[in-house]
This record gives structure tokens, sequence and C-alpha cells, in this order.
């Protein structure tokens, strides 16, 4: 099946989740709204379960590929970690599966397969991949602090300053899925991050850390 097919047929399970419980999404009307025939949905995704690690996944990767937008943007490592955490709880609020895998709460409504790898036959490499491990609320801050530190550290950054980034790269991760679970009042995440960061970089990092691209050469 072409790429774009899988993605229609994504589309359609999440719009079909967004109406009614997953428990009550039938794979013939999932089908149905991608144009395909049912037996094709099987050929793709293997079972239900397998169409479910495949949404997840594929809105876990939506996930990380906004965090990677985030820290490309413009600014010094703390408008970088502010936006990186500013997408995280606007992300959250938007997609209830995105909600679920950082905060690990799934409600009855959604799906729920299992985090371990789950035992794969498919011929759809896509769905190999969906079928391995799904990520953790603790693997989800990893991920992003390791993403932060490589994009905002670059090479050759020495031992104690990646240290301190990656410090304040996970405060402020944890300090958006703080947000994402109990919203925070008057300046929201932004006052929160970057005040965080503030005190943070009193002590340790400094907002101005050059990263691989402002970094001089030798």
């Amino acid at each position: 099946m072409m790429p774009a097919a899988r993605e229609s047929l994504l589309d359609a399970a999440y719009a079909a989740l967004a109406r009614r419980p997953w428990s009550a999404v039938r794979m013939v009307d999932v089908a149905a709204a991608a144009g395909v025939s049912r037996q094709t949905l099987y050929n793709e995704f293997g079972s239900k379960d397998g169409l479910a690690r495949a949404l997840v996944r594929r809105e876990a990767d939506g996930y990380l590929a906004g965090v990677d937008r985030a820290l490309a943007s413009h600014g010094d490592l703390r408008d970088r970690l502010t936006a990186t955490a500013e997408w995280t709880t606007s992300a959250a609020r938007e997609n209830m599966l995105v909600r679920a895998m950082l905060t690990g709460c799934w409600s009855e409504r959604l799906p729920s397969p299992a985090l371990p790898a789950a035992p794969s036959a498919s011929a759809v490499p896509a769905q190999r991949r969906a079928d391995g491990p799904l990520p953790t609320p603790g693997d989800f801050v990893g991920l992003v602090r390791d993403r932060a530190v490589s994009v905002l550290a670059g090479p050759g950054a020495p031992g104690s300053d990646a240290a301190d980034l990656a410090r304040s790269c996970e405060l402020a991760v944890r300090l958006a899925l703080s947000c994402v679970a109990a919203p925070p009042g008057e300046g929201g995440v932004t006052g929160l991050v970057q005040g965080a960061l503030r005190q943070a970089h009193g002590q340790g990092v400094s907002a101005s850390t050059p990263t691989a691209a402002t970094r001089p050469r030798r």
C-alpha cells in the first residue's frame, strides 16, 4: 500500500476516535471512510490492535517532530526550551493521544496498546515499527531532553556544560508536563518555564550558551 493510503486510514481512525470510544470504532467503518476495502485495512495493520499501535506511534512521531521544530526556532537557549514547553502543552491539549502518552493516563474511550513490543509478522515496514516498543512518559522526557542537548549544545561542548544543559532541558520538559496535568494560572507555561530557567541559569548553564550554529570556530 502507498504511504498516503496508510495515512488516510490513520486519519480515518483518528477521526472515528474523536466521535466515539475506541471500543465502538469498527474496522469496516475506518476502511470505508478511507475509501479502501476492509481486507486492505487488515493487510496493512493486521488487526484492530495493530491499527491502534500504528495510530499511537504516528501521534508520538508527530509530537517529537514538533519538538524538533521548536528547538530549531530562533532565539537563545531559554527561548527554544520555552518554545518546546509551549508545544508540549499545546499538543497535549489538542491531541488526546499525545496527552495520554505524555501523562500515562489512558481513559476508557482511548485505545490502550501495551507499551512493550508486540509480536509482529507484518510484511509492512511501518507496521513492524509500530509493533515495536511504544514510549512511556519517562521515555518522552529522555527523548526530548536528548534532542534538546543535541541541538543546543552542538558537537564539542564541554562535559560540564552539556550536563547543565541537560538539567535545564529536563526541567523545562517536566514543568511542561506538570502544566498538562494541572494548567497554570497567570503567565501560563511560558512564565513558569522562563522563571525557572532564569533561576537555573543563575546557578549553571548560561542562557546565551552558544549553539552549534553560533559556536566560534577554532
